[in-house]
């Protein structure tokens, strides 16, 4: 029996969701935050499942469509058949799987549509069942058309990552890509007292999974209710473990005041200040606050542990970023509202705040070429001239930075992405500044395939004394 209209389900909910998402391109994260609270646990879960997996082979799915209807029906429709589409990339290589998904999509579409919706929904599904489960994956070096159609990807993209990575790490990149994304999650604080459900320790014991990253752990599928209690203490954070390696390059030490100049949401925040909180407890320093740190009183004894001075745009972003920092802990945290790129030392000198820090960082905003597997629909909303676009406003908030940096001090700059010209391109250009004061200390740059988590590129640069 077919569920009635206005009942939600996981399946009626993501072809809501995609009828959306066909129509407008919405943005898939802002689209999920829409869900009915009703919807809620495994009902939930399954429809962000069935949403995200449409949309991660939305371009497979759609050049089978277009081989066997001559004429696309309306989106409400399309999305059924593209969740149809998915379920049968997924399970359709059972013969009587895929006659329940078939059945099941038909059913739906007569009562959220029409009989005659019903019949197209029918004679086309049969059809997807035909094609898309026995589709075999392009072999490396195949031509970026049938890379960009199996794998979901723009052709331009993939002709773009052949010239930059080469055919075997281009495809390497693209199998990636379209596997769904772990969910990580990083414990704050002493590690060795997370145990696994498994040890007979009396320590915290957890469902979780650890990983080659200290800190880091894996969430199994269906244990997210056991994570919640612990993100709402503050306890643990989501977050790749690609976000570490920015961090761990600006290294900041025990009493420093450190600038990120990017700051939301948080999540490099978050790993500052914990990173300075334990690197105080490693190595304590006495004494007042010098001239270089923000005019606040120091803690008891007279100890300066140092501290973080987080700026970003005022709005929404600010407002992210203040809950994420309202778990800091004991380290000192002055949120800053203002644009980097307009003066901010302005703003700083209002605050009683110094205008140059020994640490800064810059987490520029970039294409996210290097975190498609979690943000699904970013390569469906890139386009050609982006790279190019991002990398001029990368440069503009690096130089921006550099002026924030004191004589002999680090400044780092990162980006989620893999592509050179955000990276690379953007370092080089910045050094080659007639009378540039930096120079380039050390950098990691993080390829999905070999790293094991999200891609990143970070770079260290130390300002003359």
């Amino acid at each position: 029996m077919n569920p009635s209209p206005g009942r939600a389900t996981a399946w009626t909910a993501a072809a809501g969701l995609l009828a959306r998402w066909l129509g407008h391109r919405e943005r898939i994260d802002r689209l999920m935050e829409q869900l009915p609270s009703s919807l809620a646990g495994a009902e939930r879960a399954r429809c962000q499942h069935l949403v995200y997996g449409v949309v991660r082979h939305a371009g497979r799915i759609e050049a089978a469509l277009d081989r066997v209807v001559a004429h696309p029906p309306r989106f409400g429709t399309r999305a059924m058949l593209f969740l149809a589409g998915f379920e049968l990339i997924e399970n359709g290589a059972d013969p009587g799987r895929a006659a329940r998904i078939v059945h099941h999509a038909v059913g739906q579409a007569k009562v959220r549509a029409s009989a005659a919706e019903g019949r197209l929904v029918n004679a086309v599904a049969r059809k997807l069942a035909e094609a898309l489960p026995g589709q075999v994956a392009p072999q490396v070096g195949a031509p970026a058309a049938a890379l960009s159609e199996y794998y979901s990807h723009p052709v331009w993209l993939v002709h773009r990552w052949l010239a930059t990575f080469g055919a075997s790490h281009t495809h390497a990149l693209l199998e990636w890509n379209q596997r769904p994304a772990p969910v990580y999650a990083r414990f704050r604080g002493d590690v060795n007292h997370i145990r696994s459900s498994s040890s007979d320790s009396k320590e915290l014991a957890l469902p979780f999974q650890p990983t080659p990253w200290p800190g880091y752990f894996e969430v199994p599928s269906g244990r997210w209710a056991e994570l919640e209690p612990l993100l709402r203490s503050g306890r643990a954070y989501v977050q790749d473990p690609s976000a570490r390696l920015a961090v761990e390059l600006l290294a900041p030490s025990p009493g420093e005041w450190v600038l990120d100049a990017c700051a939301a949401p948080g999540g490099k925040s978050l790993l500052i200040a914990d990173a300075l909180a334990i690197n105080a407890l490693k190595e304590p320093i006495k004494g007042k606050n010098d001239d270089k740190s923000p005019n606040l009183p120091p803690n008891e004894e007279g100890t300066a542990p140092g501290g973080l001075v987080a700026l970003d745009l005022p709005g929404e972003r600010m407002e992210r970023l203040q809950e994420n920092m309202a778990h800091a802990g004991e380290v000192r945290v002055v949120l800053v509202p203002a644009d980097l790129r307009t003066d901010p030392a302005l703003m700083l000198r209002g605050r009683d705040l110094p205008i140059t820090y020994p640490a800064v960082l810059v987490d520029a905003p970039c294409t996210n070429s290097g975190v498609m597997r979690h943000r699904i629909d970013v390569k469906w909303r890139l386009q050609s001239g982006d790279f190019q676009r991002h990398a001029m406003q990368q440069r503009v908030l690096l130089e921006a930075a550099a002026h924030l940096v004191a004589p002999g001090g680090r400044l780092v700059y990162s980006t989620c992405s893999i592509d050179p010209e955000e990276n690379e391109g953007v370092v080089a250009a910045f050094l080659a500044r007639p009378g540039a004061q930096f120079t380039l200390a050390g950098q990691v740059l993080s390829k999905p395939w070999e790293s094991g988590h999200d891609g990143a590129g970070a770079f260290l640069l130390r300002r003359r004394g």
